[in-house]
C-alpha cells in the first residue's frame, strides 16, 4: 500500500448545480399511502361540487381553455391552511417543490392569482360545500345537535391602528385621491414609464379612492349606531379594512379586529355553524347562532352552552321561547350597590300591603313605574324632593342629587329566569357547563394555534367570513380524519 504524499489529497464526488437533468418520478409514490393529501382528495370527492362545476364555460361541445378542477383548488387550500399557510403565493411555489402539493396537482403549478380568486369569490358554492360536508358527517354519525357550544374568539383583521381615521381626516385623503387620479388620466401630464406601467398607476390610484370611498360610507353607518354627539364625532374607521373594528383582545389590549361565532357540536367537538360578526362583545349572537343552526340543519339544537358573555334574562327567555334548554352562567347582581358609601337598596324597607319603601330616615318612595330590563321587571320608586332636601343622611343616601328624589328599584325576575336560576344552581346543570371549556374553546385554540388563523389575510367583512368558512371547513376535515383513525377517540380537553 502507497504511502500519501503532502501534496495528495482525498478524492470527492464533485457536486454541479449548473447542470440540468432530466428524471422519472412517479407520482403516485411522492407521498405515503396514508398521507393527509390523499385523504383530504379523497373527502373532496365525496362531496357535491357541482356548483362549482356550473360557473365552467368552456365544455367538450363549446371548447375552450380547460379549467382547473375545481376538487384540486379546494384540495389545495384545504391542505394548506392544514398546514398553515393561507398564503396564495406561497401554495403556488409549494405547488412547484413540495411532494404532497405535486402529488394533489400532478406535477402542475397552479397561478396564485386562481387560488386567490377561488378563495374570496365563491361564497355561495362554498356555503353549500360546507353544508355537504356536515351533511356527510351526519351521516357517519359524528354530529348530533343534541348538545352544542357556544363561543365567540376575535381574531386580528388585516388592518394597523394607525389606519384609524376620524371624518375629517377620511375626507382630506378621499380629496387627494381623487385629485391624483384626475391627474393621472390628463392627457397633457406626460406618461411615466410605458403603457403597462401608467395603467397600472392608474388601477392603483382608482382602487385608493375607492377604499377611501367606501370607508366614508362605513364610517356614516358606524356613527348612525352611536347615541350621544360625542361618540358620533370620536367615531373612527381604517382606511385599509373600513368594516374592521377596535375590539378588546385576551391580552387586555385593543386592536382592529372581527369577531368570529362559532357553534360546535358537543359529540365530537365538530363545527355546525360559523359567522363573523363585527360586535365586540356576544351579548347580541346566541339567537341568531341557532337561527342558523336551525335554518341550516332544519331542527333545533336540544340544549346550547354558552359562557357568561351570552347568559342574559333576555337570551334566557328567548331559549325558553324556542323550546331550547340553556345552559350559561347568570351573576346574581340584583342588589349591587353604586358606591360603597352610598346607602344600598338593602337600607330600604319594602312595605307590601302599601307598595311602597321606606328610607333609613323613615320617609317613604312612592310607586312611579316600571319597566323591563335584563331579564326581570324593574319597579321604581321615588321620594319626595323636600323629604331628601331637608335630610340629615343625604350625603350618604344621595349626595349627588340635586333636583329629584333617591330612587330604589324592586326587581322581579321573569318565571323564565326563576327557573334558569334554580336549574344552574344543581350539579347536573354545572357538569354540563364545565363541559363547555373542553369543546368549544378548543376549536379556537385549534384554529390560531394549528391553522395559523390569528390575523385574516384579507379585508372586507365578506371575504373575512369567506376565509373563516375555509379554515372552519379545514378544522372539520382534519377532525374527520382522526375520528375515521380512531372512531372510539373523544375530543381533546
Amino acid at each position: 500500500m502507497s504511502e500519501k504524499t503532502e501534496n495528495s489529497r482525498p478524492l470527492l464526488q464533485f457536486i454541479n448545480r449548473k447542470q440540468m437533468c432530466w428524471r422519472a418520478v412517479d407520482v403516485e409514490r411522492l407521498i405515503e399511502e396514508d398521507h393527509p393529501a390523499r385523504s383530504i382528495w379523497e373527502l373532496s370527492g365525496r362531496l357535491d361540487l357541482s356548483s362549482f362545476y356550473e360557473g365552467i364555460e368552456s365544455s367538450s361541445e363549446e371548447g375552450g381553455r380547460p379549467a382547473i378542477d375545481p376538487q384540486l383548488l379546494v384540495s389545495l387550500w384545504v391542505y394548506a391552511y392544514s398546514l398553515g399557510i393561507a398564503s396564495a403565493r406561497e401554495v403556488e411555489r409549494r405547488c412547484a417543490y413540495d411532494p404532497a402539493f405535486q402529488w394533489l396537482t400532478g406535477l402542475a403549478v397552479v397561478n396564485y392569482h386562481t387560488l386567490a380568486d377561488f378563495r374570496v369569490q365563491r361564497g355561495k358554492e362554498l356555503e353549500e360545500l360546507f353544508a355537504h360536508l356536515l351533511g356527510v358527517l351526519s351521516n357517519e354519525g359524528m354530529i348530533t345537535l343534541e348538545e352544542v357550544m357556544q363561543d365567540g374568539t376575535k381574531i386580528r383583521a388585516c388592518a394597523s391602528g394607525k389606519s384609524f381615521h376620524r371624518e375629517k381626516t377620511l375626507q382630506e385623503h378621499v380629496q387627494r385621491a381623487r385629485q391624483q387620479v384626475e391627474a393621472l388620466r390628463d392627457p397633457l401630464a406626460e406618461p411615466v414609464g410605458n403603457r403597462r406601467q401608467q395603467a397600472a398607476r392608474e388601477r392603483a390610484a382608482r382602487e385608493q379612492q375607492e377604499r377611501l370611498e367606501r370607508a366614508v360610507e362605513e364610517l356614516e353607518k358606524l356613527r348612525s349606531q352611536k347615541k350621544t354627539v360625542e361618540e358620533k364625532r370620536e367615531a373612527r374607521v381604517s382606511t385599509s379594512d373600513a368594516q374592521a373594528r377596535v375590539m378588546k383582545q385576551a391580552d387586555g389590549g385593543f386592536a382592529p379586529s372581527y369577531n368570529a361565532q362559532i357553534s360546535t357540536d358537543g359529540k365530537h367537538g365538530l363545527v355546525v355553524a360559523v359567522e363573523v360578526v363585527q360586535a365586540g362583545n356576544d351579548y347580541h349572537q346566541l339567537v341568531p347562532a341557532a337561527e342558523r343552526i336551525e335554518a341550516r340543519w332544519g331542527r333545533k339544537p336540544k340544549r346550547v352552552v354558552a359562557d357568561a358573555g351570552y347568559t342574559s334574562g333576555e337570551n334566557i327567555r328567548a331559549m325558553a321561547e324556542r323550546n331550547i334548554d340553556f345552559i350559561g352562567s347568570l351573576a346574581d347582581d340584583a342588589g349591587k350597590a353604586r358606591s360603597e358609601e352610598r346607602f344600598t337598596a338593602k337600607r330600604f324597607v319594602y312595605e307590601e300591603e302599601e307598595d311602597r319603601y321606606v328610607c333609613p330616615a323613615g320617609k317613604p318612595l312612592i310607586y312611579q313605574g316600571k319597566h323591563e330590563r335584563g331579564g326581570a321587571v324593574h319597579h321604581k320608586y321615588v321620594a319626595v324632593v323636600d323629604d331628601c332636601a331637608s335630610c340629615a343622611l343625604r350625603t350618604r343616601c344621595c349626595p349627588g342629587n340635586q333636583k329629584h328624589g333617591r330612587s330604589v328599584e324592586r326587581r322581579e325576575e321573569f318565571p323564565e329566569v326563576v327557573a334558569f336560576r334554580k336549574k344552574m344552581g344543581g350539579e347536573e346543570a354545572r357538569q354540563m357547563y364545565r363541559r363547555r371549556a373542553a369543546v368549544a374553546e378548543f376549536v379556537h385554540a385549534w384554529i390560531k394555534s394549528k391553522l395559523g388563523l390569528r390575523q385574516f389575510h384579507v379585508r372586507g367583512l365578506r371575504k373575512v367570513r369567506m376565509e373563516m368558512l375555509w379554515a372552519c371547513f379545514t378544522y372539520n376535515v382534519q377532525q374527520w380524519m382522526r375520528l375515521r383513525r380512531a372512531p372510539t377517540m373523544a375530543v381533546a380537553g
